[in-house]
């Protein structure tokens, strides 16, 4: 049985527009060459070159010589080795010497798409009918490096989108570092690397039970700089360094607008890009909500399944996931405890579906097989499309296959609520594949989503066009449920 969809007429384009200004570091000797350079100028000619920069660039972000003064603190160290009195600078030469550590990078260059969308925590002053969702998005720029962006809107009660207004600048988060880390089980997590031990045994046997992020990071910095050290070693401390970078927090500022607010890349093991976020509002047992977001950290060689969560959209806590399920792409959080456990769909082999469960939110052990490719159109592999939705007749898993021509379908299960590894039905047919309008793009012949709602007894499923724009598609619950329990 083939299910109706309606693909509503509304595009999220790519902005080149929407830039941020970047700390950029031209290398130790360069840096010493410009800022001679610029000690040289007298306070007239650095204050002029300065306020022609600030005439130039202070309109396109918000506080920009804030920006500038902190570029200039991150070269303070190669000031200060050049036997230049770092606190005697003007605070107007500062922000010279920050601006030449400063770039513009446009975030939505080349792609915007992949989008997850969830229920705002906010639903106050709405008319009948109508809903306000937010919906991230992967960004994506210059070098391919994404980001997570986020988008307001509400939906009425015909389903159409209303977006809110985007915001004029954009807010790059405070990061705080986490304060302890738990040895035990960072060495599990080293190991999960495959990251020989010893290489990092004697660092770990040194180290408390509970340890510093600075105590660590200074003791692998220390013995990187050693002459004698073989790549592998160079290797495998620098993985080091990228987990422990990869646990943190960051903060945004209280007079941003959501769609202002981006989560770019900071650890080395996301150097290359954060990729796919799958959002999901969870529902405690107590009532409250959090919202957790499943995502690919990639660092040009290795990947790094991470866990971000937030109660507010201003400060998130990021950490790694833990386990031998936490393998590979694709993790999505279910919205809800079951059976009193965390759970979570995988794809650890990178062709079917898993299911596992646990105690805790960042550790996944023993996936169960629950789904593999049975329909041609996914026949090289099948994998989720979001956290699972919750609806009386069971868990709605919105699915991607992949085909011939590795040509990207958006298909739909039916799973038992209290058991999800039991199927109560799948489309043999997928509800959305590329129609010729939207098979060209950054990767032709793909559509793909990482998130959808249930409004007005409607699937809401947001999805990315050929890895370049996103739109999103409206199905009938009643009809999509009927075609569920009938199929094979």
């Amino acid at each position: 049985m083939r299910v109706s969809v309606e693909r509503k007429n509304f595009t999220f384009l790519p902005d080149c527009k929407r830039v941020v200004a970047r700390y950029f570091m031209n290398g130790e000797k360069r840096t010493r060459d410009l800022v001679n350079r610029i000690i040289q100028l007298t306070e007239a000619e650095a204050n002029q070159a300065l306020e022609q920069t600030l005439r130039e660039f202070a309109s396109r972000h918000r506080n920009i010589s804030r920006i500038f003064f902190k570029h200039c603190d991150n070269v303070r160290g190669i000031i200060e080795g050049m036997d230049i009195n770092y606190e005697d600078l003007s605070d107007e030469r500062k922000m010279l010497i920050g601006s030449y550590c400063t770039m513009e990078y446009s975030l939505e260059s080349a792609a915007f798409f992949n989008p997850s969308m969830i229920e705002d925590l906010d639903q106050s002053y709405l008319e009948k009918g109508e809903k306000r969702v937010l919906i991230s998005f992967r960004a994506t720029g210059e070098g391919h490096i994404s980001s997570i962006v986020f988008r307001r809107a509400i939906l009425d009660a015909n389903n159409d989108l209303h977006l809110s207004t985007i915001g004029d600048y954009i807010d790059m988060a405070e990061i705080l570092h986490k304060k302890l880390y738990d040895k035990e089980r960072f060495v599990t997590k080293l190991k999960e690397m495959h990251n020989p031990e010893k290489h990092f045994g004697s660092i770990m046997d040194n180290l408390p039970d509970r340890f510093e992020y600075y105590t660590l990071k200074n003791a692998v910095t220390n013995l990187l700089k050693e002459k004698e050290i073989t790549s592998s070693r160079k290797m495998a401390l620098e993985e080091i360094t990228w987990l422990v970078d990869s646990f943190y927090d960051i903060k945004f500022h209280k007079d941003s607008d959501i769609t202002e607010r981006v989560i770019f890349p900071i650890s080395e093991s996301e150097s290359r890009g954060i990729e796919d976020a799958r959002f999901v509002r969870f529902l405690e047992d107590d009532g409250t909500v959090k919202v957790y977001a499943t995502y690919t950290a990639f660092n040009g060689h290795t990947i790094l399944p991470k866990l971000l969560s937030t109660e507010d959209f201003y400060t998130f806590r990021i950490m790694p996931l833990h386990g031998n399920g936490a393998q590979d792409k694709n993790l999505a959080l279910f919205p809800k405890k079951i059976k009193g456990k965390y759970a979570m769909l995988s794809r650890i082999d990178g062709v079917n579906n898993y299911l596992m469960y646990s105690e805790r939110t960042t550790l996944w052990n023993s996936p169960k097989l629950i789904q593999e490719p049975r329909f041609p159109w996914e026949f090289t592999q099948i994998g989720n499309c979001g956290s699972p939705v919750w609806t009386e007749k069971g868990w709605l898993i919105i699915t991607h296959g992949v085909g011939p021509m590795r040509r990207y379908s958006i298909g739909v299960s039916l799973m038992d609520l209290d058991d999800p590894s039991k199927e109560i039905g799948r489309l043999e047919e997928p509800i959305l594949m590329p129609l010729e309008e939207e098979r060209n793009g950054y990767v032709p012949n793909v559509v793909y989503s990482c998130g959808s709602i249930i409004h007005n007894n409607c699937l809401i499923l947001p999805y990315a066009v050929s890895d370049y724009s996103s739109t999103y598609a409206v199905v009938q619950l009643e009809e999509l449920f009927s075609a569920l329990i009938k199929s094979p």
